[in-house]
């Protein structure tokens, strides 16, 4: 298999072999959704763990923003992390000191508490590599699923696409982008996306949550945004139809995608949030976000499963496309 996530048929039979019998486990692993439920009484603990695997200088306060994200998108509140940090042979104690630091002061950004973990040196591992653990809670009966989505429910797009896998693209790849003649100037912003708009989508959950009835949310990740929009519709069986014109492609996005044969909607797109909601409602939403300072658009509506996953374009409907690597994985292997 290709780096990437599991291919999905094989992810379903791995996932149909868990004993899920406990009784307080409200939600385990689905494909689509972003954590485990589990029943605390008049809470719901919210359980969710991801990886950074890739080389990164900011690797401590990168595994915080993607782990507190998989919660915040269940209408849960993010509050204590576990972290593993995987170090090669040869760190030295300034790199250990560094990632700790970061991991520090993210959590303490979004107020969460590094209540534990692991750290250890390993050997033939080529890079600094970090697992986390987020839980969080939500009052019992609050959780919002990936699943939720309701025919007829709009979806609100936060920040657009694709803040991570630009930034990403810009400081892995910036020769690549030069040579194409990509300026400088927009290297240098694209860079700086992680930060500015940034990849927490914490926020812009909670606006949502707060503002209005929301049936369903999700971060889009690997895969781009098509991605994200295929786990929601297949998470929740409905069908999709999307409008190719309101999705807010950011403008150093389309710039580098271009530059080297990439399709925005197939980027790594930590940063943005699918939210789907009464379509009453998301004119209110729109304008709640923007209150905050997030762009959001309104970029389709949720439709019946028959009429399967469409994208309408100036030149007419198609099917959303489908990616089977993310285009940043795509490009980087070569």
């Amino acid at each position: 298999m290709k780096a990437g996530k599991l291919p999905l048929e094989l992810l379903c039979r791995l996932l149909n072999k868990i004993d899920l019998s406990d009784p307080r486990v409200v939600m385990g692993p689905r494909p689509g959704e972003d954590a485990a439920l589990i029943d605390m009484g008049d809470r719901t603990l919210v359980a969710a763990t991801d990886p950074i695997t890739f080389a990164t200088d900011d690797l401590g306060w990168y595994v915080v923003q993607v782990n507190a994200n998989d919660v915040a998108v269940m209408g849960a509140t993010p509050r204590w992390l576990l972290a593993t940090l995987l170090l090669p042979e040869g760190t030295s104690e300034r790199q250990a000191q560094r990632i700790f630091d970061q991991l520090l002061e993210a959590c303490r950004a979004l107020g969460v508490t590094l209540v534990g973990g692991h750290t250890e040196i390993t050997v033939d591992l080529p890079r600094p590599m970090a697992v986390g653990a987020m839980l969080g809670e939500v009052a019992k009966g609050k959780q919002v699923l990936t699943g939720g989505a309701v025919v007829g429910d709009a979806i609100v797009l936060t920040r657009g696409v694709a803040i991570e896998g630009t930034s990403i693209l810009a400081r892995e790849a910036a020769p690549s982008l030069r040579s194409a003649g990509v300026p400088d100037d927009v290297i240098g912003r694209a860079s700086r996306y992680l930060f500015s708009p940034g990849i927490s989508v914490v926020t812009d959950a909670r606006v949502a949550c707060d503002t209005a009835p929301v049936h369903a949310m999700h971060d889009p990740t690997e895969g781009g945004v098509a991605g994200g929009l295929l786990e929601l519709a297949r998470a929740a069986g409905v069908g999709l139809s999307i409008d190719a014109d309101a999705i807010i492609v950011l403008a150093e996005c389309d710039t580098c995608c271009a530059a080297l044969g990439l399709d925005p909607l197939g980027l790594l797109a930590s940063g943005a949030l699918l939210v789907t909601l009464a379509a009453a409602d998301a004119p209110r939403l729109i304008d709640a976000l923007d209150g905050q300072g997030i762009p959001a658009a309104d970029i389709g509506r949720v439709s019946e499963a028959s009429q399967g996953l469409k994208l309408r374009t100036s030149s007419g409907e198609r099917d959303l496309p489908v990616f089977e690597r993310d285009e940043l994985a795509r490009f980087l292997s070569g």
